[in-house]
């Protein structure tokens, strides 16, 4: 009796403490978003904000170019996905459908371009957008995110694709569909558990990507939010209430993200990771 209340307890234990020791951090951000500085510098940790604040939240919202930073994130991230998903849409069909010599060679090249770190080409893609005349713009930044999330995109996708009957895109043809409109008809409404998972997972890798931008982009104009929460950090120290504040209003889009696609993200994610 003992070992099955211990057997059915400890899971639910564990999980209880997992989902505290996650989601505490992101509580502690908040909460000393809200508090006056008194509280964020004192010896004795206050654990609930007393007298709440928006003072960090002016301050950290009136820097210079704040709303270019916004408006460039968003583009480039969005942009990013986007072309992302409309080449690995096509890129997981190939490889899921059609029977080609060196197909398992390109879905290990896949597997290790995930797997690479991308901090060790930073140099290699400087000298690349130097020579084109490219610093200081989008463009640049938009095609390496795209390249960063493609793979995992791909490997993704193609397992959902996979997982689809070919009965399904045959029947399709048969009465009368191309196979381009078997594809958009048939197949591309499936993917949708596929296509969740992988457009949040893009959008979090461009969205938080801060080493590139920071050495392809100097000009304050063409730069995104992960430098702007850098921008709290000075020699005479750093700004903690601003720099909470920020990093909350920096979470905010991803939370109502994953809010609103958790569910088919989830299952997106362990669909895709068995399938194909």
């Amino acid at each position: 009796m003992k070992r099955s209340l211990f057997g059915r307890l400890w899971p639910n234990v564990t999980a209880v403490v997992l989902f505290i020791g996650f989601v505490f951090p992101v509580y502690w951000m908040f909460a000393t978003a809200f508090k006056p500085t008194g509280d964020i510098i004192s010896e004795d940790p206050v654990w609930f904000p007393t007298d709440v604040t928006f003072e960090h939240f002016k301050r950290a919202t009136g820097v210079d170019h704040f709303w270019t930073y916004v408006s460039n994130s968003l583009i480039v991230t969005l942009c990013a996905v986007t072309l992302a998903l409309v080449v690995a849409l096509a890129g997981s069909f190939a490889l899921a459908r059609m029977r080609f010599k060196g197909r398992r060679g390109f879905v290990i090249g896949f597997m290790m371009a995930q797997m690479a770190p991308w901090e060790v080409m930073i140099i290699a893609m400087y000298m690349i957008v130097r020579d084109a005349s490219m610093l200081n713009s989008l463009v640049p930044l938009t095609v390496f995110y795209m390249m960063m999330i493609l793979p995992f995109t791909i490997l993704t996708l193609r397992g959902f694709v996979a997982a689809v009957p070919r009965d399904l895109e045959e029947a399709a043809m048969v009465d009368g569909c191309t196979r381009a409109q078997a594809f958009r008809k048939v197949i591309l409404p499936l993917l949708a558990p596929g296509l969740m998972s992988t457009s949040l997972f893009g959008f979090i890798t461009a969205w938080n990507e801060f080493p590139l931008v920071l050495v392809l982009n100097k000009e304050a104009e063409a730069q995104t939010l992960p430098l702007w929460l850098s921008s709290f950090q000075t020699a005479f120290g750093n700004d903690w209430g601003a720099t909470m504040a920020a990093s909350s209003l920096f979470a905010i889009p991803i939370l109502i993200l994953f809010v609103f696609l958790q569910r088919r993200a989830v299952s997106g994610l362990t669909a895709g990771a068995v399938k194909g």
